[in-house]
């Protein structure tokens, strides 16, 4: 059996060549777990503010006969309070609406966003939830489907009106409408490594309330 000898110089290569590939291997580990890392808390960033409830919404193209109880819910679920349910027929999806848009929240099921109105109330109640997990599947939805949401006030029926992408800062998604609305909202792309930029939007208005 041959011995292969190396000489000093051809042992100091292979010796750096070898501490070079140990460095690749570890920045490679480090960039991949900061990315997974990296995503977002909640789908919905930013504050509602003066400045977003000055932007105009657009009015809805056909007004809905519905006779909304302004007083709907006569105490405020505090965060983290199960507040109802979002059934997703198209999905085959139900699930639980928590009071908040925090880490904790999130975990338990989809978000709602502290700032906007509740479900069945007049105005824009927006829920948010991760592309990862509840709103895993929301990119299958079309117009038309319903999502059925069902709390202490009452049993709300959704359709939805419309979908569309934006950049995650993109405030319009909690402007106030003239309507009772539901907004979906989620990251986008659903297959994104890391911090997505933009977020997925679905738009319903109350069909029908009881």
């Amino acid at each position: 059996m041959y011995k292969i000898k190396l000489t000093k110089g051809k042992t100091y290569l292979v010796t750096i060549l070898s501490i070079g590939f140990i460095v690749v291997g570890i920045g490679c580990i480090t960039w991949a777990m900061i990315n997974i890392g990296a995503q977002p808390d909640y789908s919905v960033p930013y504050e509602y503010t003066t400045e977003v409830a000055n932007i105009k919404s657009e009015p809805s193209p056909v007004p809905l006969a519905i006779d909304i109880d302004k007083n709907l819910y006569p105490v405020d679920p505090s965060a983290g309070d199960n507040i109802g349910s979002l059934t997703i027929p198209a999905l085959n999806q139900e699930l639980p609406i928590i009071q908040g848009t925090g880490t904790d929240e999130l975990k338990e099921g989809v978000g709602h966003f502290i700032q906007s109105v509740l479900p069945g109330e007049e105005d824009n109640c927006v829920l948010s939830g991760h592309r990862d997990t509840v709103f895993a599947k929301l990119g299958k939805l079309k117009i038309g489907d319903q999502l059925i949401v069902e709390t202490s006030a009452g049993i709300y029926t959704y359709e939805i009106d419309a979908t569309r992408i934006v950049d995650k800062d993109d405030k319009t998604v909690i402007v106030p409408t003239d309507h009772a609305v539901l907004t979906l909202s989620t990251c986008y792309p659903f297959d994104f490594f890391g911090d997505a930029p933009d977020r997925y939007i679905i738009t319903a208005d109350l069909v029908t309330n009881k």
